[in-house]
């Protein structure tokens, strides 16, 4: 049946080969399984399908077997009676039964064996998205850590670029103030400096206070 050898395709699939070939895993799982639950579907209406021809033609076996007993019954109760002609009637029906059983039953075993592969298919997929239900969980809080620790590196990398950017500012004005001490230092240097004037300013201003004080002590003992 193709429906088997399709389903079984489903069945091998790699979820993670699936997840390496996208960008954004938590999406991509989301959709898988949404897939998943789609083919479930499927195989579940494909699979109550088979079963119900299993049954179908297993009604008809179990009834072509009553046929079968009945018309064996009554052979054995005419050929006790002694009536051979009625038992040889009734034993040419009794096979005609037996032969359309064997058809019958060829049916019912090709039906049952599909019935059971598409119930075990069935179930392993049932179990498949059941697990992956709780992986899918563990996946997304996965791809959500690694977002976050993303950012967080954007963040290191910005502090990083700003602490260097500080530490070339420090840089600059460590020596605007080496320019400026050294310009100061300059302007001292080249101060030119003239002693007489600091021998007047000295000793001129001096003299006169001191001369004024005597005066004025004087004038003041009647001297």
């Amino acid at each position: 049946m193709g429906i088997l050898a399709r389903f079984k395709d489903i069945m091998s699939a790699n979820i993670n080969a699936l997840l390496d070939k996208c960008e954004d895993p938590a999406k991509m799982i989301d959709e898988y399984m949404r897939q998943l639950t789609e083919e479930l579907a499927d195989v579940k209406k494909e699979t109550a399908g088979v079963m119900a021809e299993e049954k179908r033609t297993k009604r008809m076996l179990d009834e072509n077997n009553e046929q079968i007993e009945k018309y064996d019954t009554m052979a054995r109760k005419a050929l006790a009676a002694g009536n051979e002609d009625d038992a040889r009637i009734l034993l040419t029906k009794k096979q005609e039964y037996v032969t359309n059983g064997a058809d019958i039953q060829k049916s019912y075993d090709i039906a049952h064996a599909n019935a059971t592969k598409m119930r075990e298919m069935h179930d392993k997929l049932t179990k498949d998205i059941q697990t992956l239900e709780q992986r899918r969980a563990n996946v997304k809080a996965k791809v959500a850590v690694a977002k976050t620790q993303e950012k967080i590196n954007k963040v290191t990398g910005s502090m990083d670029a700003a602490s260097s950017s500080m530490r070339a500012f420090e840089r600059m004005e460590e020596k605007a103030d080496r320019m400026l001490d050294q310009a100061n230092a300059m302007a001292e240097l080249n101060e030119e400096l003239d002693p007489v004037e600091d021998l007047e300013a000295k000793y001129s201003g001096a003299s006169a206070t001191v001369e004024d004080e005597l005066e004025k002590m004087k004038k003041e003992m009647g001297l």
